[in-house]
């Protein structure tokens, strides 16, 4: 007799080796149906933008691949969690269901609700994140708010145990219907715009391993002096292979030793840590005193930030690159956030929401935690009088204009030492590069002197006038 099988439900590991929900359903030594469930109904979810839907067309049809090579199968499921999942029950008498710890507010909603309704026991496992985001506390048994004590918290928990390898075998499950993928249409169809992703990424388990095989041969020895420099590869470029569970961070954490490396490792499961405990982070500031900030309805400014037509070239290069791969340089978020929000006055909520549209990496918790550090409503914010000056960001992380050249190449037979403010340029040096401002190359949206003083007034506003309108702007 056949024993009854166990549901394996994947959701945010979509990866074989080190993923404790795969461990422990091989581990019971029954059938297992493997199952992603595609939810965009869900009450409060934030459906996948398009690069991650195309990411997660290629994710899947990967796990898929990787399952049928040790004798599983994946089963795609759409619609409701609360139907989905008990409906496999009845079509598998399956005995159990093991899946992936969430950490998004609506996921977690849904398995706390469905868990009190299956007749079943859920197990839910720690697949996407070192330590669980309610593990750490303060000494007081809160959370933390800031960045630093917190990291030293986690390494004070203990050492990171090693990765596990996949599993050799797994025994395939009763056959169920499975929707085609091809009939989600994650993918663009007119226009086609992921070519530059297609150009740029390998999704899947083996993309992410190779791609942190290159990163701790090339980059990682020289990553605490180059990470900053947007010109050359000096990071890991794994973030979109985190954000869909096609590598473990623990075997990140292993491979990539070094202070500054982990630290951006520490930084992720922060953000993790901030949704966890405070889940209306994506639309909400975390210091109240923020939601009066007297915010600017820009519809013509925002839309020159989202296609890099904003005459500011260290910005339009990283809105340019965000357009064309799907990612952008950690270094230029910054810069490109910093810009949106206090130079153009222009709501958080807007570049976040861009984000999560166009990123490939858009992870809801990384994503909410950074655009409130850079608006300086958030926690462990950047000190909120901080103004990022991208012509001088531009100078100092791409000094050799190779990142800007790159990507706004109208700009690149500038000299370097004009390419990233050209409106300063003298009109017999915009001649010779071929440059006509206006014409060939946006005239800035906002002179950036008026446009800091202005967030500086504002910011000065919500704070009863206790700011240093001199401090600060890197």
């Amino acid at each position: 007799m056949t024993p009854a099988p166990v549901i394996l439900w994947f959701r945010r590991e979509l990866r074989l080796a080190d993923n404790a929900a795969l461990s422990a359903a091989v581990a019971t030594g029954r059938p297992v149906v493997a199952v992603f469930v595609l939810d965009d109904e869900t009450p409060g979810a934030w459906a996948p933008g398009g690069a991650s839907r195309w990411w997660l067309h290629h994710a899947l049809a990967a796990l898929g691949t990787s399952l049928a090579a040790i004798g599983g199968r994946l089963v795609l499921r759409r619609g409701r969690y609360a139907e989905v999942i008990p409906g496999l029950l009845a079509e598998t008498g399956a005995s159990e269901i093991h899946a992936g710890l969430p950490t998004e507010p609506w996921s977690r909603a849904a398995l706390r609700a469905l868990a009190k309704t299956l007749p079943v026991k859920l197990h839910v496992h720690l697949t996407t994140l070192l330590t669980r985001p309610d593990a750490i506390r303060t000494q007081a048994g809160g959370p933390y708010g800031v960045f630093t004590p917190y990291a030293r918290a986690c390494i004070a928990a203990g050492e990171v145990p090693p990765a596990e390898p996949a599993p050799s075998r797994i025994l395939p499950g009763p056959s169920i219907p499975s929707d085609r993928l091809a009939d989600w249409a994650l993918l663009p169809t007119k226009p086609d715009w992921a070519a530059g992703l297609r150009a740029a990424w390998i999704p899947g388990e083996a993309g992410a391993a190779a791609q942190l095989a290159r990163f701790v041969a090339e980059a990682l020895p020289t990553y605490a002096a180059r990470r900053d420099l947007p010109g050359v590869a000096g990071t890991s470029a794994l973030s979109p292979h985190f954000a869909f569970g096609e590598i473990s961070p623990r075997t990140v954490w292993h491979a990539g030793k070094g202070e500054k490396f982990r630290a951006e490792l520490l930084w992720r499961e922060f953000a993790a840590h901030l949704l966890w405990h405070h889940p209306t982070i994506p639309e909400t500031p975390l210091k109240p005193a923020y939601a009066a900030m007297p915010w600017r309805d820009d519809p013509a400014s925002l839309r020159a930030w989202q296609r890099g037509q904003t005459g500011i070239p260290i910005v339009d290069a990283g809105m340019r690159q965000l357009w064309q791969t799907g990612w952008m340089h950690n270094r230029v978020r910054m810069i490109v956030a910093s810009f949106l929000v206090k130079h153009l006055l222009i709501p958080w909520q807007e570049g976040e929401a861009w984000f999560w549209d166009t990123l490939v990496d858009a992870d809801l918790a990384s994503n909410a935690a950074s655009w409130q550090w850079v608006a300086g409503s958030g926690a462990d914010a950047a000190p909120y009088f901080r103004v990022f000056n991208p012509v001088l960001q531009g100078r100092k992380f791409d000094p050799d204009g190779a990142y800007v050249r790159r990507f706004v190449p109208e700009l690149a037979a500038l000299p370097d030492a004009l390419l990233h403010a050209p409106w300063e340029a003298p009109p017999v040096a915009l001649r010779a590069a071929g440059v006509v401002l206006g014409r060939t190359y946006p005239a800035p949206i906002v002179d950036l002197a008026a446009g800091r003083a202005r967030a500086l007034a504002a910011l000065a506003a919500i704070s009863g006038g206790g700011l240093e309108a001199t401090a600060g702007d890197g």
